[in-house]
């Protein structure tokens, strides 16, 4: 049980100290809100929430990465740890672009098609 609620602490820290993961929720507030209001399918709902949590955990990857590279660095400038930072924030990005871009293909057809 004490694991849980370190993680449940996890989530709490990545919300109140990651402005991009506050964004990412708002964005996937709407995706399933579209996602009930259009009637997607099962396997569709799969695919919104696997990259819903794909986002959110890399996110909090990054976010972690990030914190314990300036811990060691002491926020001191070094061009590895820069790198590595860039990586995740990379890895991040990649996930949020792929999450748009299902979300177009599932949601656009489905919106096109009200009108």
């Amino acid at each position: 049980m004490e694991s849980f609620r370190y993680a449940f602490n996890g989530i709490r820290i990545l919300f109140k100290n990651t402005p991009n993961a506050l964004l990412e929720l708002i964005v996937a507030g709407i995706a399933i809100l579209l996602g009930f209001l259009l009637k997607i399918t099962g396997i569709e709902w799969i695919e919104i929430c696997v990259l819903i949590g794909l986002v959110f955990g890399l996110e909090a990857v990054n976010t972690a990465i990030e914190t314990l590279s300036d811990f060691t660095c002491k926020n001191e400038f070094h061009p590895d740890i820069k790198k590595v930072k860039d990586l995740t924030a990379g890895a991040v990005l990649i996930a949020a672009i792929v999450s748009v871009v299902v979300g177009i293909i599932i949601f656009l057809p489905k919106i096109i098609n009200l009108f």
